[in-house]
């Protein structure tokens, strides 16, 4: 458990390297990393290479699928990932680009600033691999988004929308230090017992395929045995459940230092940070308008009473404030878990002992379950099958460094 000492002194800690940062920043700021949106376009150039621009063209449109929304699309994310580019060379700071596929260690240790260019997923594609454990050279490398597509894009996780257009400004912002530091809180991952002693392969769920893991190797002795650190930090959750969705999810439980272990059937476990909390974890706990005028309808049947102040009361503010009241800040060192639909038979709406949705400082899982996985921020997935034991936690050393310049 991490004690409040701790993390002051964690905190403290990074916001002394924050202002280590920000003096001479002109100086400290000489190399930027641009982590492109692989588009749907290039997706399927890389996946048909054999094809001519012509072929590949014809099967799309063959497929029923727009090509001209496809093209369209391509080019509003290279304008702005150009504009990026251009306007830090114009202040004389090198540019390397990269996308899902090219990014690599040296690359990432290579840079003073990741500058992920699309929407969410392409930030949360960075901030998985501005991971300590994918960095040997100890710096903490800030991150810091520019939504390409802001029309259709909420991109939460980059700059203000205004610059998607505005981008000299955001450039000379950054170089200026004129902004806020912040923090995003972010999920360490260690697999428990005999099962680590090999390391894990994970799969890119985008690509579908085996993904090289260059880090370094993080192995440690636990009480049940050997341990190993998972290199990719979540930055909006960890899901871990049945990959087929209809099937099952037999998990069992353990929140913080309790000795109670919950054997839970479910849609799976969503254990989410701050930061993910405005995402999926809101998506499957929120709170509709419809609902609330259900609850409203039955607690007056119930009354017996007409003309009550629940008369005057708005069903779509009470389903606002509740969902709102669902987010939490993105540098709170809690984790909030959430059991998606569970089976709770004869002690609905919760099993006994343990809340289907709270707060955390650790949560041990241990699966029983047949052809599972454990995914990070929706991305990465590692097997999780029976007997497979995890641990999830919180370090403050492990946030995440990014900026604020909404004003």
């Amino acid at each position: 458990l991490h004690h409040t000492s701790t993390l002051q002194h964690a905190l403290k800690a990074q916001r002394q390297q924050c202002r280590q940062f920000g003096s001479g920043a002109r100086e400290q700021l000489r190399r930027v990393l641009v982590v492109s949106k692989l588009t749907r376009l290039e997706f399927e150039k890389i996946r048909e290479e054999q094809l001519s621009d012509e072929c590949l063209e014809q099967r799309i449109r063959d497929r029923g699928t727009d090509y001209d929304a496809l093209k369209y699309y391509h080019h509003l994310h290279k304008d702005v990932e150009r504009q990026v580019v251009r306007s830090f060379q114009q202040h004389g700071i090198e540019v390397q680009v990269v996308n899902r596929i090219t990014i690599h260690k040296d690359a990432l240790q290579w840079a003073d600033l990741i500058v992920p260019i699309g929407g969410d997923g392409t930030f949360l594609l960075a901030a998985g691999r501005a991971s300590p454990f994918f960095l040997s050279n100890g710096k903490k490398t800030p991150v810091v988004g520019f939504n390409s597509d802001p029309r259709r894009s909420e991109g939460r996780l980059m700059l203000p929308k205004q610059y998607s257009v505005q981008v000299d400004e955001a450039v000379r912002r950054i170089i200026a230090q004129d902004f806020r530091w912040m923090h995003r809180s972010r999920i360490r991952t260690t697999l428990v017992g005999a099962a680590t002693t090999e390391r894990p392969s994970p799969m890119d769920l985008h690509e579908f395929h085996s993904q090289p893991v260059e880090h370094q190797e993080v192995m440690s002795t636990a009480p049940n045995g050997k341990s190993r650190i998972l290199p990719y930090l979540a930055l909006n959750e960890v899901f871990i459940g049945e990959m087929l969705s209809a099937r099952v999810s037999h998990l069992h439980l353990r929140i913080d230092s309790s000795d109670v272990t919950t054997k839970t059937k479910s849609s799976g476990l969503c254990v989410s940070t701050g930061t993910g909390s405005t995402s999926w974890l809101t998506s499957m706990n929120r709170l509709s308008t419809n609902n609330v005028k259900d609850l409203l309808a039955i607690v007056r049947k119930r009354t017996g009473r007409t003309g009550s102040p629940l008369d005057t009361i708005d069903p779509e503010s009470v389903s606002q404030e509740y969902n709102d009241n669902l987010v939490f800040a993105p540098d709170d060192p809690r984790l909030c878990y959430s059991i998606r639909e569970q089976i709770c038979v004869g002690v609905w709406p919760n099993p006994k002992g343990l809340e289907s949705r709270g707060f955390a400082k650790e949560i041990f899982v241990k699966s029983r379950c047949v052809d599972a996985s454990l995914v990070i921020d929706g991305s990465i997935a590692y097997n999780f099958n029976d007997g497979a034991r995890a641990l999830l936690e919180v370090y403050p050393e492990d946030s995440l460094l990014t900026i604020d310049m909404d004003d």
